[in-house]
């Protein structure tokens, strides 16, 4: 996973709330389907943290955590969600959470940097409670087989969707999830 350096995090903040604003409307809209009253959310690779504003914003009542591989990237996210979600510094094949943590986990846009997509696939396995839900988000032409196999050999049946934001023209984004087993 790529990590950040303080100009490269503030930069890809500016295109971040210009290019995926979209995205993340519509990633709060599907947590927000899934996710009973005070879940807690864990967002991976959640960069300067845009995703969890938005859901914090939707959702007063989630208990939101964002981890990323990026120091500078999880400084600018405490900034802006001001105690509204706990972002911290952490890799997404040793993530720094018990086992079943969480009722929802997603990942926007960081699946293709994940070095080793199996050992990722099985921490979220580990941090999911039993019956939650897992979103993987990326782009289109991102390869996933291997984290289809992965996601279906830790969690079962897998669903692949296109994702349209509002607006988009095309549908550019991908959907990857699965149920934690009860």
């Amino acid at each position: 996973m790529t990590s950040f350096d303080l100009q490269a995090s503030r930069n890809y903040d500016r295109r971040a709330t210009r290019l995926l604003t979209g995205l993340y409307r519509h990633i709060t809209a599907d947590v927000n389907r899934a996710a009973a009253k005070g879940a807690t959310v864990l967002d991976i690779g959640t960069g300067p943290g845009k995703l969890l504003s938005h859901m914090a914003d939707a959702r007063p009542d989630l208990r939101l955590h964002g981890v990323d591989l990026s120091p500078h990237m999880i400084t600018l996210a405490a900034d802006r969600l001001s105690g509204r979600a706990e972002p911290t510094v952490g890799d997404v094949a040793a993530l720094p959470y018990p086992d079943a943590s969480f009722e929802v986990v997603v990942s926007s846009l960081s699946l293709h940097e994940w070095p080793d997509v199996t050992a990722a696939v099985g921490e979220l396995h580990r941090v999911l409670a039993p019956g939650g839900l897992v979103a993987l988000y990326d782009f289109r032409f991102v390869r996933v087989r291997e984290a289809r196999v992965a996601l279906a050999a830790a969690f079962g049946p897998v669903r692949r969707e296109v994702v349209r934001p509002q607006r988009h023209p095309i549908g550019l984004f991908l959907r990857l999830s699965a149920t934690g087993r009860a």
